[in-house]
Formats: C-alpha cells, structure tokens, sequence
C-alpha cells in the first residue's frame, strides 16, 4: 500500500473513531447506556416507550393489505438465507484451519437488541429479529468470502467497485503483477488478515 493510501486509511480510521464518540453522546440524548453488552433504559424513558407503542392487532388492522399479502413472500428468503448461513460456517469450519485464515466470529455480526424497545409491539419485534439476522448472516457471509479473497485472489478490480470489504484497500492494484505475486507470497508466509472493524 502507497503511503498516501496508508494516510487516508488512518483517517479513515479517525473518522471512524469520530462516529463512534457521536454515537456514544446519541444514546446519552436516548437516555440509555450500555452495561456489559446489556441495554439500560432509563425508567422514564421505559415509561414513554410503553405509552407510544402500538398494540399488534391495532398495527395489523391500520397495515396496507399488500404489505401483509407481500409478508409471506418476505419471510420466504429465511430458507436460502439460513442455508447460505449454514454453508459458509461449514465451508470456514473446513477450509480455514487448513490454510491458516483467521476465523470470522459469526457472533460479531449477528446482533439481536431491538426486542428491548418497549415501544414495538410484538409483530415488529418479530420483523427486527428477521432483519437482524437477514443482514447479519449476509454481512458474515461477505466476510467470510472477502478473508477468501484475500488469501486466493487480492487483486483491485479494473473498475470502482460499490461498498468494497475491509480488506480491499489492501490488495494488489489491477495489472501490477508484481505486487500481486508480493501479496500472495505474504499470505503463503502467514501475514494475518487485518480484523474488520
């Protein structure tokens, strides 16, 4: 990597810092804290959010008719989602160890908190949970296949790609066969992936 892109991952990097420190003040404003992976509300904030929920049979009679007839359709990609997921903790299970990738931790992006909000009722609470994990999975997925890519295959594609993985900066530009041939010889020698985030 040049020494400019080394600079502008640092402040990235920085950035990045910079969100999670305005995030931090945001859940101060919600009145909420973070206790040991747990979530706290305030007692008046609990309170509120009781009081703004809407009853699930209330939330079912004011639903756009589609938007219930669609549901089925929607919660049908749980299959593929769940064998895709399935799949992918199988393939890293096997083909990790041999070639010495670290191992993605699948708990990382598989979050289910929204079921503390007091003011989703029962319906929502179950839409989140099917969202959460949608994205997670696919998220741990992506992962998984972007340690693969680094391992077999680091080279920066000859057009911007949209929402490149972590790892991508690092790769070997399109066409620079030599630093192609460094990066896979510094895999081969155990250079360790980077950890996402």
């Amino acid at each position: 990597m040049t020494a400019h892109l080394d600079e502008l991952t640092a402040k990235l990097r920085s950035v990045e810092a910079e969100i999670e420190a305005e995030l931090t003040k945001r859940r101060e404003e919600l009145r909420f804290r973070l206790e040991n992976r747990r979530i706290v509300f305030e007692k008046e904030v609990l309170r509120i959010h009781h009081e703004l929920k809407t009853r699930a049979a209330r939330y079912l009679i004011d639903a756009n008719p589609l938007t219930i007839l669609s549901a089925p359709v929607i919660y049908s990609l749980i299959v593929p989602i769940a064998l895709v997921d399935i799949w992918v903790m199988a393939y890293q299970a096997i083909c990790f160890p041999i070639y010495k990738i670290p191992k993605v931790r699948r708990r990382d992006y598989l979050v289910f908190d929204r079921h503390h909000l007091a003011y989703l009722n029962i319906i929502e609470k179950i839409n989140c949970a099917y969202c959460s994990y949608a994205n997670g999975a696919v998220a741990f997925v992506r992962e998984v296949a972007s340690r693969t890519e680094v391992y077999w295959c680091p080279i920066k594609h000859a057009r911007r790609i949209l929402g490149p993985h972590p790892h991508y900066q690092g790769f070997a530009d399109f066409g620079d066969a030599e630093g192609f041939r460094e990066r896979i010889k510094d895999m081969r020698d155990g250079v360790k992936i980077a950890e996402a985030g």
